[in-house]
């Protein structure tokens, strides 16, 4: 199963209920871990992914050191953005080498500007 779909596996109202019952009843065993253990089996999921879930509760709700669900969509896409405008700006300078002028060696350039003149520098 590809990660897109095992993300989709459980819908986030599962999720929560799952984490509730995690937070519930955690007091009823000697670990947080035994509760997970517990419970995993009874939304058919695997004990690994009700303790990632219940991690992520926890930094969402401040418990745990961490970056939060919201935190992390706004990286996510900020960095979506940060790669579509290095994109952008990769094929505007490719377009701004092919359209410009061919450049003319040495005689009426600037020295370092890249930029031709039509008259000769004085000096």
């Amino acid at each position: 199963m590809t990660k897109s779909k095992m993300a989709n596996r459980y819908s986030p109202e599962v999720r929560a209920r799952a984490v509730r019952m995690v937070f519930e009843h955690q007091g009823s065993y000697e670990t947080q871990a035994g509760a997970i253990a517990a419970i995993a089996p009874k939304i058919d999921c695997i004990p690994q992914t009700l303790c990632g879930w219940v991690k992520q509760a926890e930094k969402d709700s401040g418990l745990r050191d961490g970056v939060t669900t919201e935190e992390g969509d706004r990286i996510k896409a900020l960095e979506r953005e940060v790669r579509e405008l290095r994109q952008a700006n990769e094929i505007l300078r490719k377009a701004s080498a092919y359209f410009a002028p061919p450049s003319r060696a040495g005689k009426h350039a600037l020295p370092g500007s890249g930029t031709e003149l039509d008259r000769p520098l004085k000096r």
